[in-house]
């Protein structure tokens, strides 16, 4: 199991497990997990709705791409360590880090 923290707009953090063979994107287990997050454009890097903070383990995660980068840079309140939830995959590099829910709400 791949385990990761989840922090939601609250404050609240809550330990989420998901299989090692899911083919699936943060926002997406977001979303199946009942997380508050809008995902207007479906994914695609092209409305910046499922934004992250990276709490722990950003070091360990891919560079975002050009796509994401360019999203992010139109946040007024992007960081360092600010990603798209559906730019990142899941896979056995999230264990143990943590996220903080910044994009919109629905």
């Amino acid at each position: 199991m791949i385990e990761f923290t989840v922090e939601d707009r609250d404050g609240e953090q809550k330990q989420v497990e998901v299989p090692e063979e899911i083919s699936l994107s943060l926002m997406e287990v977001l979303k199946a997990s009942d997380y508050n997050i809008l995902a207007t454009c479906g994914g695609m890097a092209l409305c910046a709705t499922c934004h992250v903070q990276v709490l722990r383990g950003l070091e360990d995660l891919p560079h975002a791409g050009d796509e994401e980068m360019d999203m992010l840079d139109t946040l007024p309140d992007a960081g360092f360590d600010s990603r798209l939830a559906c730019q990142i995959r899941i896979d056995e590099t999230l264990n143990g880090m943590v996220f903080r829910i910044r994009g919109d709400e629905q």
